[in-house]
């Protein structure tokens, strides 16, 4: 017997207790469970941090001096400069950098009738530490008179060079009825 215990690699000595030893490792394994997934918390940042705030702001502030001035490459510049960026406006998902600045094209050619551009009622949420929402309305004034308007939302993301729109939802107000 020793021979072949041997040859098995098993020790040939019996041990009563040795396959009931595995069964109160499990039970402490899961007891211990409990408070290992305590120990890995998920840090949540408060739904009104407004750290986001005063950058998002300044990105707003600048994008409607681009559009008022009529210079599509500084309107276009807070934009993620990559293929997964969208715009969604007029039933259209726009994507990349190319067809985003191919819609815009018209209202800054030579002589184009460009409205006034404004925000209003900006609210900013920090999601994570790398992305941030934006609501907000957009208001287009000719002479003193709404000709556009409506609310919008963009996604941010921190790059390495700052951050950027990824993804911009733009809708009109209903237009008034006609007398």
């Amino acid at each position: 017997m020793a021979r072949k215990a041997i040859a098995d690699g098993t020790s040939g000595i019996h041990r009563p207790g040795a396959r009931c030893s595995r069964i109160p490792r499990a039970i402490v394994g899961f007891a211990l469970l409990p408070v290992l997934l305590a120990s890995c918390r998920i840090e949540v940042e408060p739904e009104e941090d407004t750290s986001l705030e005063p950058t998002v702001l300044a990105i707003l502030d600048r994008s409607a001096e681009a559009w008022n001035r009529g210079d599509l490459d500084a309107f276009l510049l807070d934009y993620q400069d990559a293929p997964a960026t969208t715009l969604v406006i007029s039933g259209e998902v726009l994507s990349g950098m190319d067809e985003i600045r191919a819609h815009y094209e018209p209202s800054f050619g030579p002589g184009a009738d460009r409205s006034s551009l404004r925000f209003e009622a900006v609210h900013v949420r920090s999601l994570s530490p790398l992305i941030g929402i934006v609501t907000a309305r957009r208001v287009l004034d000719e002479g003193g008179v709404t000709a556009d308007s409506g609310p919008f939302t963009l996604v941010m993301r921190r790059t390495g060079t700052g951050w950027k729109i990824t993804h911009h939802h733009s809708s009109s107000d209903p237009l008034p009825a006609a007398d």
